[in-house]
Formats: structure tokens, sequence, C-alpha cells
């Protein structure tokens, strides 16, 4: 019997600009021509798109007759509350809380700890990033064509305002409180706002009833003061898995932190008027279509700023309230980074001037252009939401140098320093979200006075990766190992069978039995302060902390006097290509993981070298 050790993963973060490359590939991207991976195939279709839509799934005797309305009319969807709060839709629909149940790196990261595990983890994620469809008794293995539409939207409407009680520290423990459109949902005013119209509910043409004509609204707001403080984000962003290592620590830091003790909540920097600063919130009415009830109300923004951004394809992601026409296995054969649906190119290939060919589900002209309205509207709202990101990372973070510790002279080792700060009061930098997951480095560039790029730190490898140990191209000896890289992301210490500690992507102890199953600890977590055999090495620099990048570049690379350049950007990247492929991500998930990456403070200074 061959016998497993522990296995372990983790998630990161980085960027897409890049210095003048050192002799290293960086060619990162497909090929613009590259066709998508086609999604897994549908049931074959009726004679039309439309007839095939109107196909009514027949229902096995044994169900509940009744599960498939109380399912639609029990959780409703955010598209229902946009009615009416159209500010707060918009804001939410790029969130990353919009993007949890849609995220494809999400759905592959889950089955891989799935299979390790035979299936012991079952719906633990889910019941964050799906808690709807978890309430409503979703399988976590369900694809996202096959769920309803409100279990699609993540951490959506009611994953929060239909909460009434406080589960704190208990692993994505929420319970969702079921009721139709028109039942109370929960916040932390008094609702005197929404009174006001339901008092006059003929005069405003709302319904607060099923059956009633008007607009479909709902009757109550009920007090829940919890809402609004830290405690309540608590039960999805401090999490411990089944080997009781903290995956989620963003508490343990918050709690220790100088924001606690000056009174600021998460929801003060995530959803203030300033992107990752404590600096009071917007006004604006709760409602849009009723701007005069409550004008000068505190304005939440539901876009939830943070370091997250989606791979998702944007006819899916962001959500768009056209987007419904077509399915969603349709969406992933739509080739978007082609020219289909623009007008231009469509008016040529009608013409017979090109030559284009499109799956059956796109073959009529009428859903590309409109699918193509769709996507242009859905970028532009992605590049907002790279602009707040980027506002987040810079908000947060500071670099200072470079210092040197000598006279710089032509022969002589260069010795310097940059000093690197992280301004946020709330949390580390990188924040603890998934324990190892954020990928922060600094890259740092020498450039001749000739132009010439003769050093560097912090370069990535022909997929994206650092030149790290988890570098393939570093393995396969085609680029060195960068001994100065540095690199704030943690990591998980895993000690194998083999003995000796290691750094490991994924830490899932198997048992050697017949069955593996998630081998629990010998010794309570609490005597060693992490599980046996697995602990996690944290690299990120506290709140309001900072840290020396130092570097020493050889002599013999300084071979002239005159004028030098030290470039220096911080790197941020939401995944490393390395625990991507040990997934099993798709080339196109890889490509715009690498899109998305941002720089953070880049600059470049000249000196003297004598």
């Amino acid at each position: 019997m061959k016998v497993q050790g522990s296995i372990f993963a983790m998630f990161v973060l980085a960027s897409a600009f890049y210095f003048a490359p050192t002799g290293y590939t960086q060619d990162l991207l497909l090929d613009d021509e590259e066709e998508f991976i086609p999604p897994p195939p549908k049931p074959k279709k009726s004679e039309t798109k439309k007839e095939s839509k109107k196909e009514v799934k027949q229902v096995p005797i044994e169900e509940d007759p009744h599960a498939k309305l109380l399912s639609e009319t029990q959780y409703p969807s955010a598209s229902q509350c946009a009615t009416c709060h159209k500010t707060i839709y918009d804001e939410w629909r790029i969130s990353s809380h919009a993007y949890a149940s849609i995220s494809p790196m999400f759905h592959k990261f889950e089955q891989k700890i799935n299979d390790l595990s035979q299936g012991t983890i079952e719906n633990f994620c889910v019941r964050c990033h799906a808690s709807v469809g978890t309430t409503m008794e979703e399988g976590r293995e369900m694809p996202i064509w096959d769920r309803k539409k409100v279990s699609r939207e993540g951490v959506t409407c009611i994953s929060c305002h239909r909460v009434n009680d406080n589960f704190y520290k208990t692993n994505g423990e929420r319970r969702i409180v079921p009721g139709d459109i028109h039942q109370p949902v929960y916040n932390s005013g008094d609702g005197s706002g929404l009174a006001k119209v339901v008092e006059k509910k003929n005069y405003y043409k709302v319904a607060t009833e099923p059956g009633e004509l008007g607009m479909q609204i709902h009757k109550e707001v009920k007090t829940f003061t919890t809402i609004n403080k830290s405690e309540f984000c608590l039960s999805c962003h401090q999490v411990a898995v089944h080997p009781g290592i903290k995956l989620e620590v963003v508490w343990d830091q918050y709690r220790a932190s100088p924001s606690l003790k000056e009174g600021t909540s998460c929801q003060d920097c995530h959803m203030g008027k300033n992107p990752g600063r404590p600096d009071g919130y917007a006004t604006g009415p709760a409602a849009d279509n009723f701007p005069h009830i409550n004008p000068k109300r505190k304005h939440s923004n539901h876009t939830f700023y943070g370091p997250g951004y989606p791979i998702a394809h944007p006819g899916i992601f962001p959500h768009h309230e056209d987007a419904d026409q077509f399915e969603i296995q349709d969406w992933l054969k739509f080739n978007y980074r082609k020219n289909w649906g623009k007008e231009w190119w469509e008016n040529k290939v009608e013409a017979g001037k090109i030559k284009a060919k499109f799956p059956d589900e796109w073959e009529d002209m009428d859903d590309r252009l409109a699918a193509r309205e769709i996507i242009e509207e859905n970028l532009r709202l992605l590049k907002k939401k790279k602009k707040l990101r980027q506002q987040v990372m810079e908000n947060g973070s500071k670099i200072n140098g470079p210092f040197f510790t000598d006279d710089v002279k032509v022969g002589s080792d260069l010795e310097f320093y940059y000093h690197v700060f992280n301004t946020n009061a709330g949390h580390n930098l990188p924040s603890g979200s998934l324990g190892a997951q954020p990928e922060i480095w600094l890259n740092v560039a020498l450039t001749d006075p000739d132009g010439k790029n003769i050093w560097e730190s912090g370069y990535v490898d022909s997929f994206g990766d650092m030149a790290d140990l988890h570098s393939e191209d570093v393995q396969n000896g085609k680029i060195p190992h960068d001994n100065q890289l540095f690199n704030l992301q943690t990591k998980f210490l895993t000690t194998s069978v083999k003995g000796t500690e290691r750094e490991m992507f994924l830490p899932i102890n198997v048992d050697i039995d017949q069955l593996p199953f998630i081998r629990p600890a010998n010794a309570p977590n609490t005597i060693l302060n992490h599980p046996a055999f697995i602990r996690m090495e944290g690299r990120s620099i506290p709140p309001l902390g900072d840290r020396k990048a130092k570097y020493e570049v050889p002599g013999k690379l300084l071979k002239k006097k005159g004028k030098y350049k030290l470039s220096v950007r911080m790197r941020s990247r939401a995944e490393p290509i390395y625990f991507m492929k040990f997934v099993g991500a798709t080339q196109e998930m890889i490509r715009a993981m690498n899109e998305w990456m941002v720089d953070i403070h880049p600059y470049t200074v000249e000196f003297e070298v004598k």
C-alpha cells in the first residue's frame, strides 16, 4: 500500500506591467485567435432555441411539487431588488460577493480538495460562496448553469439582509430567513423611509402583498444592528478547515489591530466613500425611485472594495439584466476576444468580405450583436472594478527608497534597500484571505547608462509565476532561482513522510486506509497552536507595520560610470499560476488571471555611479 503524506495548496495575488526582461520569457498570454475550450455539451436542443427554452423539465413523482415554487418565491433574486435599489445593485453586480458563486477558480479549487479528501469536505465551501443555493439544498457539485439564478448570485442581497441572528465564528453558518419579496428585510436603520412609502402605497403605486397591483416591494425594515459591525463579516471571513488550520484569518488580524481600538469597522473601509480608508460614507436615498424620501441617508457602497477580481467570461460576470436571454453554456462558446458582434465586423461577414465560422448557438447575427452589447457594457464595468482595486492597494501601502548603504562605485557591490509600509490599520498586507492566497511581491530592476537591464529581482517565469521553488521554469533549469525575492505571501509548511518541512500548495492530511478521509490531529490544536505536521509561516506585514527589502548587486555588473536607474513596483495577483495548474485551470483562466495583475506604486530613480 502506498503511503501518502500531507498534501496542501493555497491561493495568491500579482499584476500586469513588466520591466525590461533580463533574458527570461515573459510572453504570458495566449494568441488572440486561440479558441475557447468548449464547456460540457448541453442536452440536444429541439427545433429552435426559443422552443428549447420553453421546454419543461419532468419532475419525478416523489419530489415535492411545491419545492420549485418555494425556491423561486421564498428567496428573491438581486434583480428583483434592483427595481428600487438600482444604485446599490450596480455597485454589487461588480463586487467579489456577486462573483463568489460564479468564479471558475473557486469551482476548480473546491472540486480539487473534495477529490483529494474523497468528498469529506462536502458542502463546506459553498455555504459561503453560494449561501442561498446551499439553503435550497442544491448539491455542492451542481454546475452553475443548473443552479437557480439567485444561487448564481453568490453573496446576494438576502445573504445579508435576510439574516437576523448573530453567528460570529461559526464557519459559514448563516441561516437566511425565507420569504417572498414582500417580507421584511433586516438592516441597521429604523426603516422610517420605507414606512412613509408604505403608508401612502396607493400614491406611490407599490404592492406590499401578493396579488396587489404596483411595484413589488418589501413592507418592513427590521433593525438588526450587527449588520454594520465587523462581527457580521466574521462567519465567512474567519474560517478553519477540517485539520484545524485557518484559511481565513482576517478576524484574527483585525481584533489585534489599531482599527479595532479606534472603533473602525470592516464596513468603514470596505463600504465607505474612499476605497480602503475610513473617510466616512457617501449619502443618498435608499431607493432610487423615491429620491425625496431620505436623500441624506448614509450610503454604504456595495462594491465591497477589495483586492479580488474576476476571471469569468464577461457575458456571465458582471451580472447583467439582459444576459439571461442566453444560456450560460452558450455564453461560454462566445469568443469575446474576437470581433464577434461588432457592427463593422459583422457587416463585412454579411457582405462576404470576412469568412467566419460560429458555433450553432451563435449562427444568428442578431444574437451576436445583442451579446456584444452586453459584453461591452460589462467590460466597461470591469475597468471600473480594476480602478477601485488599484485604489485599495495603493491606499493600503507605501514604498520608500532606494536607500544605499555605501558609496556607489564601478566594480563595487551595490547594496541598497526599500522600505515597505502597510498603511492599513485594520489587517495585514496582504490580508489573510485564504491564509496563503494573496500574492504580493516587489519587482526591482537595475538599468545601466546604455539602457540595458543588468539585474532584476521579482521577475516572473514564462507562465507568470515568481522565480521561487514553485516555478516550473526554475525546477526545469530554464531560469535561475530568485535568491533575493521579497515576497509577502504566506506559505503552508508541512512535514511529509520523507521528513523535514517544506512549502506545499494545499495541506490535506490523508489517511492510508482503503477509504481516505481527512486525518484528524492526534493532539489538540490548542497545544501546538496549529495542527500536527501543518503550519502557516506568515510573511505579511502587520497593520501599520513596515519591512525592509534588502538587495545586493554584484560589482562585476557595474562596468561603466554614469547614470543608472532603479525601478521598483509592488505586484499583486489573486492566484499563483502553479496553483491554478494544480487544480486544473484552463488556459483561458490563466490568461485572464495574468491580465488582471496590477502594479502598485511603480516608480524609477536615477543615481550616479562614479
